[in-house]
């Protein structure tokens, strides 16, 4: 197992990667001090894992209860989120209380949401099972649920008490899910560690292939890149913002198509290629740059050719982000490979870059 500090004061709280970690009572110690535990997660994950969650966190001698939400991101709304407080208040859930999320981001941010707002504010603990989860969403407190106007819009900052990363629930992903969590690892190497990104382009096949020790050198490098960020920059004022490239493209596109139909690291991936391409318009990085970026989201088996929505409608739902200011659209930019910047952009680039990306 490794551990890394998010360092955020009294806030501070320790990630854990390895393999088993979910049969670890240690590791769950903050449930110590909790009068009752629940486990939230989802019809897909909930099988698999919650009764072996369930077990270890017996051990304290607490109540431990099971809220089984529906999977995906379609479910990410107020309905399933009123559904976590129906079941904390009809059981009578207190303010020490502990929540604990066991699924990918859905589960993660929706818990974590919950968590913030429940007697406004209980602890939590993330237990990401996909791979997206663990190396970008369930570190640095984001929480929230999606309108249908906008992807995150609603949600709180409200940090863990501990993410615990068990490597082995990443067997048991579909190889679609897979790939879509390699999109967040390639974005960490993309914008802020470009020995880290040659060596995600060297090893695609050990990634795909979910190779254990390639899989915890990636995980565990994502969140030390995540986590110094975080550290930071906890509620987004400056570079926390940088986390964003290709996101700007990818909520538009998830939001565009219709929730669900694109994973989100699948559109993250897209928006990738699209902010590489934006990049090298203003002069950034080079056309082998964009290439060569392009090429390893390729290897990963992701989308690199976004759907055609057309400029106009792009354009208006890139407007509803969370960078956006007095109107204004702030894209996260390649300033170069292992460095990126924020800034507005002219239309008429974006619209360059969405014609040669193949969305208008």
């Amino acid at each position: 197992m490794k551990t890394l500090n998010v360092d955020l004061g009294q806030r501070s709280y320790p990630i854990h990667i390895g393999a088993d970690l979910i049969d670890f009572p240690a590791l769950f110690e903050s449930c110590n001090k909790a009068s009752s535990i629940y486990i939230v997660t989802n019809t897909t994950v909930e099988p698999l894992y919650a009764e072996r969650l369930s077990k270890t966190l017996a051990t304290f001698q607490k109540p431990v209860r099971v809220i089984v939400l529906p999977d995906g991101e379609s479910y990410k709304d107020w309905k399933n989120l009123q559904t976590i407080f129906d079941e904390l208040l009809t059981h009578g859930a207190d303010r020490q209380t502990m929540l604990v999320a066991l699924g990918g981001g859905v589960i993660g941010d929706m818990t974590g949401f919950a968590a913030a707002s429940f007697m406004r504010g209980i602890r939590f603990i993330q237990v990401p099972t996909t791979l997206l989860a663990q190396v970008d969403s369930s570190v640095g407190g984001k929480t929230g649920i999606n309108h249908r106007l906008g992807k995150n819009m609603i949600g709180a900052f409200h940090q863990p008490v501990a993410v615990i990363a068990d490597l082995n629930t990443l067997k048991t992903l579909p190889p679609r899910e897979l790939s879509a969590g390699l999109a967040e690892v390639i974005k960490h190497g993309a914008i802020a560690d470009a020995d880290f990104l040659s060596w995600i382009e060297a090893n695609p096949a050990a990634l795909l292939a979910c190779d254990i020790e390639a899989m915890s050198h990636a995980v565990l490098r994502s969140c030390e890149i995540k986590s110094a960020v975080v550290s930071a920059d906890e509620r987004e004022g400056g570079i926390r913002a940088t986390l964003n490239f290709g996101h700007t493209f990818g909520h538009a596109i998830e939001a565009g198509m219709g929730y669900g139909e694109w994973l989100h690291g699948e559109a993250v991936a897209c928006g990738m290629v699209m902010g590489a391409n934006l990049s090298r318009r203003l002069g950034n990085i080079t056309q082998a740059d964009a290439d060569r970026l392009t090429s390893i989201i390729q290897a990963m088996h992701l989308p690199t050719k976004a759907p055609r929505f057309g400029a106009n409608r792009y354009i208006e739902l890139m407007q509803v982000d969370k960078k956006t200011e007095g109107g204004t659209i702030r894209y996260v930019l390649l300033e170069k490979i292992g460095k990126a910047q924020i800034k507005s952009v002219h239309d008429m680039t974006v619209i360059q870059t969405l014609e040669a990306t193949g969305a208008s």
